[in-house]
Formats: C-alpha cells, structure tokens, sequence
C-alpha cells in the first residue's frame, strides 16, 4: 500500500439506495461500496495517509479510537481491486 493513497482518476462513482457503485470504464468493471466504503475511497487523495484517513473516520463518525485495523483492510482491498494507486 501506498504512504498515501490516490483514487485513480476517471471513476464513476453513483450513489444507490444502500451504497456505491463504482464504475471503472477503463477496465469494464462495477464495484460495490458501502457509504464508508466510498468515504474512504474520496479520502484517498494522495495527500491523507491511512493513519490521517483513520482519524477523520473515528472524528466522522465519533469513534472512542481510530479504526485503523479496518481502514488498512479496506485500503488494501480497493488498492487489489485498482481503484487507487
């Protein structure tokens, strides 16, 4: 994973009743994100590192503790999937 990560340009990104779609024109291909999903996901702005990225969520959200653990898995998972670089 990168120390901070950027959304690949050229994403289509619409909202439906209980989450994201995701469209990747360039590889033909739909993603599902849930609404922290894609918040995550709009966070990867090559300036936030995932330890930045997990603050804003525990503040977004009024989390006791960052959720660290689960934003590295989620960072992983859209970085496997090409949706950031």
């Amino acid at each position: 994973m990168t120390e901070c990560p950027k959304r690949i340009a050229g994403l289509e990104i619409n909202q439906v009743e209980d989450g994201f779609i995701i469209y990747q024109p360039e590889r033909d291909r739909v993603h599902y994100l849930n609404h922290t999903g894609v918040l995550i996901l709009e966070l990867c702005n090559g300036r936030n590192s995932p330890g930045e990225i997990a603050r804003l969520l525990q503040v977004a959200y009024a989390l006791t503790d960052p959720p660290q653990k689960e934003v590295n898995e989620i960072l992983a998972k859209i970085q496997d999937e090409g949706l950031t670089q």
